[in-house]
């Protein structure tokens, strides 16, 4: 039963940074420090003030970035070079008690959790931001905002239940990847031209 809490921690953290990596360090860092969680293997490291100070810093950074059309997209691509080690790291952390072999496997799984909740958050506001009123957005920001802080407390203290949930939305994600793979290429073209460079066929 402990290996599979741990698992359904290291798997809940990497969901979550997908969706918002420093609301997850920032909850997490300051539960552990507090003593109202006891997080497994190396995720103790983030009971310290600088983690948490940066994380908490970056997080009100994102919380208003989040809320601008197009600022969101920018932000979601540059963050994928964020997240998504991030979220392997976590997982990685989370492990570090366990065999070898678990931890490279847990590396492995918690980088793709967290890619595929970050591909489904940044499609999702690619999407939003093709329609001219704002309201569809900001209602996306706040619910993407109470999803990754409810599920950085329910990986903290029902780590089982997070491990089900985590699976859940990966069984949806599957089922869906295909027409995430079409706002994938719709957000790459966006981009694109954004930056001025002609979109591609």
């Amino acid at each position: 039963m402990e290996i599979i809490s741990i698992l359904g921690t290291a798997m809940g953290s990497s969901w979550t940074s997908g969706i918002n990596l420093y609301a997850t360090v920032t909850i997490l860092g300051l539960l552990q420090h507090f003593g109202l969680a006891k997080l497994p293997g190396g995720l103790h490291a983030l009971d310290n003030w600088w983690v948490i100070g940066i994380a908490g810093f970056f997080f009100v950074v994102e919380f208003f970035a989040d809320k601008i059309p197009y600022v969101d997209s920018v932000w979601d691509v540059i963050h994928t070079f964020i997240r998504i080690p991030a979220g392997a790291a976590l997982a990685f952390a989370a492990t570090t008690e366990m065999h070898p072999t678990v931890q490279v496997l847990a590396l492995l799984m918690g980088g793709g959790v967290a890619m595929t909740s970050h591909g489904t958050k940044a499609t999702m506001r690619a999407a939003a931001n093709m329609s001219p009123e704002p309201v569809s957005n900001w209602a996306l920001s706040f619910t993407e905002d109470a999803l990754a802080i409810g599920g950085t407390f329910l990986t903290a203290f029902l780590p089982v239940i997070t491990l089900v949930v985590v699976g859940i939305f990966l069984l949806i994600f599957i089922w869906l990847a295909p027409k995430v793979y079409r706002r994938a290429k719709r957000l790459k073209n966006w981009f694109r031209s954004f930056m001025g460079s002609p979109a591609a066929a």
